[in-house]
């Protein structure tokens, strides 16, 4: 982090209750702080159930915390869902609808009629490695492929931080592993401001500048960790020292009690 930047997002005193029939409300999150820089990639991870989604659906407009605030930008984004694009952990690609149409979907939703919106969208499709099919239905296309699909559908939203909720935790290690890096490198070029919640501690080491650690429910950030590792990471980072020391590092860290 640097001190003289005004965070692209700032999560401050964030606190989730929802209320029970018959007893005392549900605390899900529990006064969550941290900040995240303009072009930095943080990944949160945390125990299964922990709240690591509600805070995502606060993030991206969709939910309402019950105390705490959110900024972007150092402006007030409490409720609304116009600066952040939002990939959940199933691609929701429209069987009926062709992957061009899928991708421009979002941007339809803005309002930015049909035609235009795929005329929009078209020129991504070489970037990312789905050329050729611009009229293919999602049931024609890999695991990797859709996933693909669904953060084309994303990012061309041209919104100012990624919410990426689990995007490959479906796939197989090797499709996985592919993604993984081919993600690091159109975040570069591009110099996307991301978020992703992931299980994969190794997923959350390969891709990440620093890991932000949530307890179990109700959830506070126990650690936030830097990843010093040099970039581009690739298979051979896997096996760097480093990184097996900072592996273990988030293990530690998520098993504290």
């Amino acid at each position: 982090m640097n001190a003289n930047v005004t965070p692209r997002l700032a999560v401050n005193g964030i606190v989730r209750e929802f209320p029970r029939r018959g007893g005392e409300p549900l605390r899900v999150l529990d006064e969550v702080s941290f900040s995240v820089d303009p072009g930095e990639f943080v990944s949160i991870i945390g125990p299964s159930g922990c709240g690591k989604s509600t805070l995502f659906n606060i993030l991206a407009g969709l939910d309402q915390p019950t105390s705490g605030s959110v900024s972007f930008d150092g402006e007030d984004a409490l409720g609304r869902r116009d600066f952040t694009a939002y990939m959940p952990q199933k691609d929701l690609l429209f069987p009926w609808r062709s992957i061009l149409a899928n991708a421009a979907l979002g941007l339809e939703v803005q309002g930015v009629p049909r035609r235009e919106a795929r005329e929009q969208v078209r020129p991504w499709f070489s970037h990312f490695g789905l050329a050729g099919f611009e009229d293919a239905l999602p049931f024609e296309l890999s695991g990797g492929m859709r996933q693909r699909a669904a953060l084309l559908r994303t990012v061309v939203q041209q919104r100012r931080t990624l919410l990426l909720d689990e995007p490959f935790g479906a796939l197989d290690a090797l499709t996985k592993r592919e993604l993984q890096t081919w993600l690091q490198e159109v975040w570069a070029e591009h110099d996307w401001t991301a978020l992703l919640i992931t299980h994969d501690v190794r997923e959350a080491i390969l891709l990440s500048d620093r890991v932000v650690v949530l307890s179990e429910r109700p959830a506070s950030v126990r650690r936030v960790i830097e990843i010093d590792l040099p970039r581009p990471r690739d298979l051979n980072t896997l096996v760097d020292p480093q990184f097996a020391r900072l592996e273990r590092t988030l293990l530690e860290a998520l098993g504290d009690r």
